[in-house]
């Protein structure tokens, strides 16, 4: 089978012809459909992802496709099942075996590429919001970094959950993705004070940070009191640091949120979020925004999308037509 894989983290994955895998027991195999492309894989290629995969490995986290064969021991999937995995690793390739208490069914009503842009980004936002923020109607949420992968889904969830949402992006163009997304206000952090704008729109009270930097400094001061502050990744490349005697002033929170981290310690929060995810998109009201499906021989360029900020919303790399 073919498969981009990365053997050293000094240099760009390449394609390899690889053998086709045998399930292990408690594994499904799939024939691929289609693979979204996340920040994170860009880490992975620098090998500063929290979870980044032993060297050699095939890169791409999060699949949609076909069940093609099972290992021992699973039940409750059988060949010809849809599904959509995240294996975290393994995505960008013909074929691959992964963990069956990953998977999810598809419902008819969900394609390959909307199945390949949903788990990670959906899922964070939601489990962010809901189950981290405890999100209420009325209240004010800005999201930071709007218009990427997650941000973007943080915007409609938020607004599907009754929220006023102030979307903050770079560019006109992103701030229009973001409107249609839901978003009720909007700030262009090229050319706009966040401090400013959100002091002139009474203050937040939920941030939603995957950009960190600059920008997290100045929505922490936008804060409402017992405001509460997720910081979901660090997309400007810097980590802030926090003043913890800032926080008791406003009674602020700060949540961290690692989408993965539950299927270590509680998977059962993280396969009820996904289940009512998939079911607000089955009554048609959720619709990822994919602003790039390439075909496999263009994985690369897809990196280069996401790396360069050309993106909105997700990239998905289209593997083989089922």
């Amino acid at each position: 089978m073919r498969a981009y894989q990365l053997t050293t983290h000094d240099s760009l994955p390449e394609f390899a012809d690889l053998p086709v895998p045998a399930p292990a027991s408690g594994e499904l195999r799939l024939r691929i459909a289609a693979c979204g492309l996340n920040f994170a894989d860009l880490l992975m290629l620098k090998g500063t992802y929290q979870d980044t995969p032993a060297l050699p490995f095939v890169m791409g986290m999060e699949v949609s496709g076909i069940v093609d064969a099972v290992g021992d021991g699973v039940t409750g999937f059988q060949p010809g099942d849809r599904v959509a995995v995240y294996g975290g690793r393994g995505g960008l390739a013909e074929y691959g075996c992964f963990d069956a208490s990953r998977a999810v069914k598809l419902p008819d009503s969900m394609g390959w590429v909307d199945a390949a842009a949903f788990q990670i980004t959906y899922g964070t936002s939601h489990l962010a919001l809901d189950h981290r923020a405890r999100l209420q109607p009325g209240e004010t949420l800005l999201v930071l970094g709007a218009a990427g992968g997650v941000g973007l889904t943080a915007v409609e969830i938020g607004a599907l959950m009754g929220a006023r949402v102030v979307a903050c992006a770079r560019g006109a163009e992103k701030l229009e993705v973001a409107k249609a997304a839901g978003a009720h206000h909007v700030i262009d952090a090229s050319t706009q004070d966040i401090r400013t704008e959100m002091k002139a729109l009474g203050g937040c009270d939920v941030v939603y940070d995957a950009v960190g930097g600059a920008q997290f400094d100045a929505a922490f001061r936008s804060c409402r009191p017992e405001g509460r502050i997720l910081t979901i990744g660090f997309a400007s490349g810097e980590v802030p640091q926090i003043k913890a005697n800032h926080l008791l002033v406003k009674n602020l929170s700060v949540l961290g949120l690692y989408w993965g981290g539950y299927l270590a310690f509680r998977p059962e929060v993280l396969t009820g979020s996904l289940a009512q995810l998939i079911a607000w998109h089955g009554e048609g009201r959720l619709k990822p925004h994919v602003s790039h499906v390439l075909p496999l021989d263009r994985a690369a360029d897809g990196m280069d999308l996401m790396r360069t900020r050309k993106s909105t919303g997700k990239v998905v790399i289209t593997i083989a037509d089922l």
